[in-house]
Parts: structure tokens; sequence; C-alpha cells
């Protein structure tokens, strides 16, 4: 089955599994997904995860994480922001803040994938794939 927006149906899938109280989700792999997955983790919106090279394009594990005495989800709120039909970029000087800073934005960059404070720090814009809080 062709998909038209990989990053979507990543963020789909664990948007579902958070609300399905799953321990583990699991994605078709790329190489942008694998990045999104390492700041997700570098960040401590996931507990962990695992890349396994099976098939032609091989699969992400992502354990997600939870409060432990009131399992509340780490991740409240994941949003895709630049889709495929309508893309959105943001220089250095109109770098979204999330939450009023309190939440990340990914964005995907020259100098690879990385979120809204590390772009600002390298001083460099890009693609703002989406919002996680």
């Amino acid at each position: 089955m062709m998909n038209t927006d990989p990053i979507a149906d990543y963020l789909t899938r664990v948007r579902n599994a958070i609300k399905a109280n799953h321990r583990v989700v699991e994605i078709p792999a790329s190489n942008l997904k694998k990045e999104i997955t390492k700041v997700l983790f570098d960040k401590g919106y996931i507990a962990n995860y695992k890349f396994e090279e099976v098939g032609p394009q091989g699969t992400i594990k992502v354990a997600l994480k939870y409060h432990p005495i009131t399992k509340i989800p780490a991740i409240r709120s994941i949003q895709r922001i630049s889709k495929p039909g309508l893309r959105k970029y943001a220089g250095t000087t109109n770098m979204p803040r999330v939450l009023n800073g309190l939440g990340i934005a990914i964005l995907s960059t020259s100098k690879g994938v990385m979120t809204d404070k590390e772009a600002r720090q390298h001083n460099v814009g890009g693609e703002v794939l989406c919002y996680v809080y």
C-alpha cells in the first residue's frame, strides 16, 4: 500500500497507541522517522526505541512513556504541521514556540532533524514537521 504522507502516518500510529494505552508501537522505518524518534527519545517523550532491519525497509519499535502512578502519557498532544499539500517553513527569526516553550517543535533543517530550541542555537531554519507537548 502506498502512503502519501509517511510522517503523518507515524504520528497517527503513536497517537492511536497512546489513546489505547499500548506500551509498544511498531512503525515502518525510514531515515526521517528514525531521526524524529531519536529527538522524541532525547527530549524524554518516549521510554525507548529499537530499529529492526527486517524486510526491505525495516521497522521502528517505540516504547511509549507513561507516568508510573497516574498512567498519564508523556505525550499529551502530537500534531503534524507541514503537510504535503501545504509546507510550513520557519526561519531563524520566526521560529515557533510550542506552549510558550514547554513543548517542542520538530524541524527538518539543513543540519538534520532537531528541535526549535536547537535550531535557534545553530541559527538555522527549516520545515516545521510537528508539535509535541
